[in-house]
């Protein structure tokens, strides 16, 4: 899956990338316990390192209180290019649309529910954890929320994707636009060119600062850094390439590049897995999946999209493909959308679950 960068652009997304959820391989069965089981692993971790805990620990107590008007360093989009645009708050936010899921369970992590009047681009599993605190937040949209209905919600600030502030009419409106009309926008840093797992920290860093929750932002930073930490522990110690498929809704297979998903690459890299065609761009046909023949193959669960495992198997059967690794190992495996294309915090959830499943 990748960030909808034009209105057409989403449209190939939309059929290339219409599956997403579960965690589960094909030949391993699900791994609906494997949050849980990576959280033990995260917090088993944490109690080995006595030195990061303290350090986290200093991070909390020394965080500072927010003196307003506060301004970060955010985005908006000029001839198709990210570019820098400060936004300054006088005061924290109190009315927030979150423009997709994962927007929204990053501000839940920061203590920030009561803030939130809208969610939409519900295209994953929720953690357990956050279930009912989640139900809480108005859903504008199972999907996409269109700008009407976000400016509808009368926010004083709209976060999330940045795909979704490309265009003044598609998705909740230009980060221009907004701001024009006296709306704050923060287009989160691991949605833009050249993210990396930073940015997801400089996200939530910046975040504390807007809704002067300095100290829960630091204590998170401090939580995902030692999980962090145990999944570079697990790391394979020879290289994994993978490549990505879906299904074009025809019955046929879609090779997808994942051209500009540096974030998830990051955080992937942390296991030593991946994206053999990350610097490709065009369509890409089975020959060329045959010609780099990776090592695993992965599939996305999207909400309401096609069962993955009729793709799955569709692959499997298919004579032309035999002689490529995953295939021959049946090494293919299943990835939430929200976990990855969320662009938050639940790509270690994503990650975690992925390395269950392949057995580190």
């Amino acid at each position: 899956m990748l960030v909808p960068v034009k209105k057409g652009m989403f449209l190939c997304l939309i059929t290339a990338m219409i599956l997403v959820l579960a965690a589960c391989s094909s030949n391993n069965g699900g791994s609906e316990d494997a949050n849980g089981s990576s959280q033990q692993a995260a917090e088993s971790s944490a109690a080995n390192a006595a030195t990061d805990g303290e350090q986290t620990d200093a991070d909390t107590s020394a965080a500072a209180e927010t003196t307003y008007p506060v301004t970060v360093s955010n985005y908006t989009i000029e001839n198709g290019t990210w570019v820098k645009k400060e936004q300054t708050f006088d005061k924290a936010p109190e009315r927030v649309v979150a423009n997709t899921q994962g927007a929204a369970e990053l501000m839940i992590r920061l203590g920030l529910t009561d803030k939130l009047v809208g969610v939409a681009a519900l295209f994953g599993s929720v953690p357990d954890d956050i279930a009912d605190e989640f139900k809480k937040i108005p859903v504008l949209a199972e999907g996409y929320v269109g700008k009407e209905v976000t400016i509808g919600a009368s926010p004083d600030l709209i976060m999330g994707r940045g795909g979704l502030f490309e265009d003044a009419d598609w998705g909740v409106g230009t980060v221009n636009s907004l701001n024009d009309m006296g709306i704050k926008t923060f287009v989160q840093n691991t949605s833009v060119t050249d993210a990396s797992l930073d940015s997801l920290y400089k996200d939530i860093t910046e975040l504390g600062e807007i809704f002067n929750v300095q100290a829960n932002a630091a204590a998170y930073i401090g939580e995902l850094k030692v999980r962090e930490e145990a999944l570079k522990a697990r790391a394979s110690a020879e290289t994994i390439n993978y490549a990505s498929f879906s299904d074009n809704g025809d019955g046929t297979i879609a090779i997808y590049n994942g051209n500009g998903d540096t974030f998830i690459e990051s955080a992937m890299s942390l296991i030593n897995v991946h994206n053999m065609l990350i610097n490709e761009t065009g369509t890409l046909s089975l020959e060329k999946l045959i010609e780099i023949n990776p090592d695993v193959m992965i599939i996305s669960k999207y909400a309401g999209g096609i069962d993955p495992q009729e793709t799955i198997d569709k692959l499997l059967a298919n004579k032309q493909v035999q002689s490529i690794n995953a295939v021959k190992n049946k090494k293919i495996y299943v990835i939430d959308f929200n976990n990855f294309w969320g662009y938050g915090d639940s790509i270690f959830t994503g990650v975690e679950t992925l390395a269950d499943d392949m057995g580190m």
